[in-house]
């Protein structure tokens, strides 16, 4: 027994099993010292080689192929942390090559990659349904390439880390287009934008606006202009910049011209007092910039400006009385669009006015309204007339945008346009002698850009004929007197 004590403390100690080292070759698993990855699969020389999994203590895994230890060849990755997955080709445990990254979010890539990146060219679909097709670089759109966005629009051109710059053109789901210079993702440099509207501008754009974009509509000419009665007239419009330059980079915009009359009349300028309206036309009289009032009144245009040379006038015309709501001046409406457009394809969805026949287009910052004829009253508007001694009274005086107080008129017209004395007046074949107003009025749909341009007038003065200068007295009209 006491031989049996008598042990060395060594003797006592438990032995310890040698550290396991993996498997030299074939099939075998082994767990690292750190316990964070654990290898099952083939082995070569002690090395990971063939076909295996690794997973990770996060739950991570990859399963493919080894090459002397290191992942590399064809092999699947599932990311824990993110929820991503990849299916392609590796590199020293890094996705490499040609494969397909499918995003837990949404979305996946199919492409070439590099160090985990996306480089070279390849195809993105985002969790919005965007999809891009074309060259990365660094992980970015870079280079070349086409993308659908989710409102429809569609891009071909150059990129710059996820930025539109360069050259491309874009077509919007509404049928605009834009070609030209990008820079910021927003339209900068030359470039021609075709809006859905049949609008077009060619020119400079900064920071994603026209440059050189129309802000006014400006009939050129005498501050007031007079006209002959019964006689055609042409007004010349301009479209105009801030400066005061003709906008000749843009084209399309539809124009569109009413008249109206000055409500209340001057008795130096014409032999009319007022027009009173029936009650089935009664309207709210429209401001003008010449410190009077006017109400609407019919024009009489051509039916297709331009007609072949030779045609007569006779029977090829059209009286234009616009109604209320479309005769009112246009006051700038907002919301910008936002999007661009392309070159040489306008838009394949058109859009018509209310009042074609009443309407031009600009070309080149200019348009014309040609042949325009002021004809006599509609129906439902009476002339009330001033009595023959008021002319005679009132002689030069009356100046301005008031009514003199010695100015009288009568406030109940009888049948026929007859004057307080008795005296009967035929109907009118022609506009009155007086002051008109002719509006022009920017009735581009949609509006380009989300804006229209506001409303201009011109002061119209209608003459007898041989008469040049005002103000003066007017002949008493004969179709008027009878």
């Amino acid at each position: 027994m006491a031989a049996t004590d008598e042990r060395t403390p060594a003797s006592l100690q438990p032995s310890r099993p040698s550290p396991r080292r993996p498997p030299r070759d074939g099939y075998g698993v082994y767990v690292y010292p750190n316990s964070f990855f654990r290898y099952e699969g083939e082995w070569k020389g002690g090395k990971k080689h063939g076909h295996g999994k690794l997973l990770f203590k996060d739950g991570s895994y990859y399963e493919g192929e080894f090459v002397d230890g290191e992942i590399t060849g064809e092999g699947y990755q599932h990311w824990a942390w993110s929820g991503n997955t990849y299916s392609g080709q590796f590199v020293l445990g890094e996705p490499q090559g040609h494969g397909i990254m499918k995003y837990k979010v949404g979305g996946h890539y199919e492409g070439e990659l590099l160090h985990g990146l996306r480089e070279g060219q390849g195809f993105l679909e985002d969790q919005d349904g965007q999809v891009y097709q074309g060259s990365f670089h660094d992980n970015k759109r870079h280079g070349r390439g086409q993308m659908i966005f989710k409102n429809g629009d569609k891009y071909e051109g150059d990129w710059v880390r996820d930025q539109r710059q360069g050259h491309g053109v874009l077509c919007c789901a509404d049928g605009s287009t834009y070609e030209g210079q990008w820079h910021n993702d927003v339209f900068s440099g030359l470039g021609r934008l075709a809006h859905c509207s049949g609008v077009t501008y060619c020119g400079m754009f900064i920071n994603g606006h026209p440059a050189a974009q129309a802000k006014k509509i400006v009939i050129v000419g005498p501050e007031v202009l007079e006209v002959f009665q019964g006689s055609p007239f042409t007004l010349n419009v301009q479209l105009q910049q801030d400066d005061g330059e003709i906008a000749k980079s843009e084209s399309g915009r539809m124009l569109k011209i009413s008249a109206g009359v000055r409500y209340v009349q001057l008795p130096a300028y014409s032999e009319v007092s007022f027009f009173k309206m029936d009650e089935d036309h009664m309207e709210t009289p429209i401001e003008t910039p010449f410190g009077f009032q006017c109400i609407s009144y019919p024009l009489s245009i051509p039916k297709a400006w331009g007609l072949e040379s030779g045609s007569t006038m006779e029977g090829a015309r059209a009286d234009i009385l616009l109604p209320k709501r479309d005769s009112e001046p246009v006051l700038d409406s907002g919301a910008f669009h936002g999007q661009g457009d392309t070159p040489s394809i306008l838009p394949a969805r058109r859009y018509d006015s209310c009042c074609p026949a009443a309407c031009r287009r600009v070309q080149q910052g200019h348009a014309e309204f040609a042949d325009i004829f002021l004809g006599p009253p509609p129906p439902g508007m009476q002339p009330v007339l001033f009595l023959p001694g008021m002319l005679e009274k009132t002689g030069n005086s009356p100046k301005g945008g008031q009514n003199p107080p010695e100015v009288a008129f009568t406030v109940q017209e009888p049948p026929e346009g007859t004057r307080p004395d008795g005296t009967t007046v035929e109907p009118s074949t022609a506009a009155y002698l007086g002051e008109y107003v002719a509006m022009i009025c920017d009735v581009t749909t949609p509006p380009f850009l989300g804006h229209r341009l506001p409303t201009t007038f011109k002061h119209l003065r209608v003459l007898a004929r041989g008469d040049s200068q005002w103000p003066h007295v007017p002949e008493a009209h004969p179709e008027a007197l009878g």
